[in-house]
């Protein structure tokens, strides 16, 4: 009898292992599945390094990649090179890791039938607009860097560029090239960079002043030109004078912005930037951008200056920047952007995208007066008549990067016209002052994303 009993308390725990290890399968293919079936080896999936599979189109349904035999890329050779770093290279050194992560949506993959679309593969469609992409890219012209735009109401990407870049259909000399004009060629400025910001971080040091600093606007603050700290000092290239908080900001005054940071403090100013977020990592389709940063645990009071000033060891991710200015306009909260807006596959929809609202990064109220002091700075010092037709919202910024290097350009900003809701941000490597190099650029790239937002 005991015998008996052993052998069914033997069999009944063998039986209860092979279903709890059939639940953890079924659990495990009910959650992980598509990643199986997207994984790189996948021969369902992939021709060799890319996609073996699909079609990919801008907003407006213009073909933009075939992948089903080989890759095809747009007859345009100007919109081949402005979509480059979003499609990748027939080599696979640039990875079109946000299409990519659409793959078993492409092939209609279901948990029931598996992959039943493989042979031809599903249309996925981008945010970013062909006609805006090449007219950033003319902007741009032979500069280094990225400008993308936004609908901070939405998510919706309509521009993301990356220079330099190059024609997948024309590839050049990339490694034999002696003159520089491809360092960097293969990485994707927007999503994997991370700039020093120079003044346009102060955006960030004004809204910690205005929040946390009682007074602030009735305060004054007097340039000399320089502001020393011993033998080291904040500069100037000129004596401001006496400012106000907003008068400084749009004179872009370091000296006023040195004395801010003292009224602010390191401990209230790290505990903003962490709670903005502009220092972390971004996902955008699956793909996290890189981190930026700001470490002021070791800075000695001149070293803190300068980094209410966006120098010092100051580090933004263009994507990440360009969301905490989407959040601003709108009113302390934004859309997450997005570039991969829906995926067709065997006659029905297999994936669309919605609008994800980001956690308040502060008040509503801190938030319209940032958008006061920045529509300021355009009509008093960038220019009005440089966006027609648009209450664009900005900040420059000209980051010295040290040595004998040229300083970066940098722009960003929104634009508070009720339909043309865009945050937008500007970067151009060794590119000088930041409004004299960014604003035309800006200007053309606006003015094209106005004209698809008016169906033109």
């Amino acid at each position: 009898m005991n015998r008996v009993t052993k052998r069914t308390w033997m069999i009944s725990l063998f039986i209860l292992a092979l279903l709890g290890g059939l639940l953890f399968f079924l659990g495990e293919y009910a959650f992980k599945a598509s990643d199986w079936v997207i994984f790189s080896g996948s021969p369902h999936i992939y021709n060799g390094t890319n996609i073996g599979f699909g079609t990919v189109t801008d907003r407006s349904g213009e073909t933009l990649l075939v992948m089903s035999d080989g890759r095809t890329y747009s007859e345009n050779a100007t919109t081949r090179k402005s979509t480059l770093h979003w499609l990748g290279d027939r080599d696979g050194y640039i990875k079109a890791s946000t299409v990519s992560n659409y793959a078993a949506h492409m092939a209609g993959f279901d948990l029931v039938n598996g992959i039943y679309d493989s042979a031809g593969g599903g249309v996925t469609k981008l945010t970013i607009s062909a006609q805006v992409q090449n007219a950033a890219l003319e902007a741009m012209g032979s500069r280094k860097g990225t400008i993308a735009v936004y609908n901070y109401k939405t998510g919706e990407i309509l521009c993301a560029l990356t220079t330099p870049t190059y024609d997948p259909d024309n590839v050049p000399d990339i490694a034999g090239d002696e003159t520089g004009a491809y360092d960097g060629v293969y990485l994707n400025r927007f999503l994997q960079s991370a700039y020093v910001p120079g003044s346009i971080y102060k955006i960030v040091t004004t809204a910690a002043a205005l929040d946390c600093v009682e007074d602030i606007e009735e305060r004054s603050f007097t340039c000399y030109g320089k502001v020393e700290y011993g033998s080291e000092a904040v500069t100037c290239e000129t004596a401001h004078g006496r400012q106000s908080l907003q008068k400084a900001f749009a004179n872009s005054c370091n000296c006023a912005f040195a004395q801010i940071a003292e009224l602010i403090g390191k401990d209230n100013m790290t505990r903003y930037v962490s709670a903005f977020a502009v220092a972390d990592s971004l996902t955008i389709d699956g793909v996290a951008t890189a981190k930026g940063n700001y470490d002021v645990s070791q800075a000695a009071p001149v070293s803190f200056a300068w980094s209410c000033i966006g120098q010092y060891n100051d580090l933004i991710n263009p994507a990440r920047y360009m969301t905490f200015l989407g959040a601003i306009a709108g009113g302390g909260r934004g859309a997450e952007p997005y570039i991969v807006s829906e995926v067709e596959c065997g006659g029905s929809t297999t994936y669309r995208a919605r609008t994800s609202t980001s956690q308040r990064v502060m008040s509503e109220q801190i938030a319209e007066k940032l958008g006061e002091y920045m529509r300021n700075n355009v009509k008093s010092v960038y220019g009005d008549g440089n966006f027609p037709g648009l209450s664009v919202c900005a900040k420059s910024g000209t980051s010295q990067l040290g040595g004998e290097q040229d300083p970066n350009a940098m722009f960003a900003g929104f634009v508070q016209n009720e339909e043309y809701p865009l945050a937008f941000i500007v970067v151009v490597e060794n590119g000088g002052y930041g409004s004299h190099t960014c604003v035309p650029i800006l200007s053309k790239v606006l003015s094209a994303c106005k004209a698809v937002m008016d169906g033109e």
